[in-house]
């Protein structure tokens, strides 16, 4: 049987185009399903509109269509996460519901987070899908309250242990890498509670996540608090530079 993805019978108006050569001007004629093509100035182009989705599946992708570009791979994993992060996204506003100050506080760290992560590196579908979901146990929390009782790391440590099954379940509904999942359930289980050794993907969340604490509480009113979270806290170089712009400039 002939791959639909290859057959002609199968095709639609906009699979054969033209795409333009970035060095001479002229039109590059493709069919779909090519790889790359040669201008008649001589530039080689890779097919702007190629798509390989059945490759991540199909046992015969590599006989289909041959070694995939890495410049196309790169692109296609940057769209899959980015996919990912939005679904993730979706699914802390459905669970929060009508509870807008936790999805509001949790959106506000995820725009920190990646503020930080796009200069500072580190996995961005990690950090990212760790934020969006690190508060994600606060309401079985609070529904706790009778063992806590007013103290307020037991309610924290609370609210990280029973963050975690609901975000591996989310996790695993939306089909992340079992890697990706354990990663992410981690930095949720001990978010408020750093260890004495940590990775750089802990410290970006515990930055965002501190970025918009001394917003929401208020603590921006007290320099001297804020100048003590920035020594204590605070480890990169982006995130000192946010705390400083945002809190401590006169």
């Amino acid at each position: 049987m002939k791959c639909p993805g290859q057959d002609w019978r199968y095709w639609k108006p906009g699979d054969i185009f033209n795409a333009k050569c970035p060095e001479c001007g002229g039109n590059v004629e493709f069919f779909k399903d090519e790889v790359r093509r040669k201008c008649r100035c001589g530039h080689l182009l890779t097919n702007p509109k190629l798509d390989f989705g059945c490759a991540a599946w199909c046992p015969y992708a590599e006989q289909c269509i041959g070694t995939v570009p890495s410049e196309v791979r790169e692109r296609q994993k940057t769209e899959q996460e980015t996919s990912l992060k939005e679904r993730i996204s979706l699914e802390m506003k459905k669970f929060f519901g009508k509870d807008l100050k936790r999805v509001n506080h949790a959106v506000k760290v995820a725009r920190y987070a990646e503020q930080i992560v796009k200069i500072e590196g580190g996995n961005p579908l990690v950090i990212l899908g760790a934020a969006y979901l690190h508060d994600i146990g606060a309401p079985r929390a609070e529904a706790r309250s009778e063992e806590w009782k007013g103290d307020r790391d037991l309610y924290l440590q609370a609210q990280e242990s029973e963050g975690v099954p609901i975000a591996k379940e989310i996790l695993q509904r939306l089909n992340l890498k079992e890697e990706e999942i354990d990663e992410i359930c981690d930095l949720i289980g001990h978010h408020h509670h750093p260890r004495e050794r940590e990775t750089l993907n802990f410290q970006i969340l515990y930055e965002a996540d501190w970025l918009v604490h001394i917003e929401e509480k208020e603590i921006f009113r007290d320099r001297k608090a804020v100048e003590a979270i920035l020594e204590r806290s605070i480890r990169t170089e982006s995130g000192r530079h946010l705390v400083e712009k945002l809190y401590l400039l006169e």
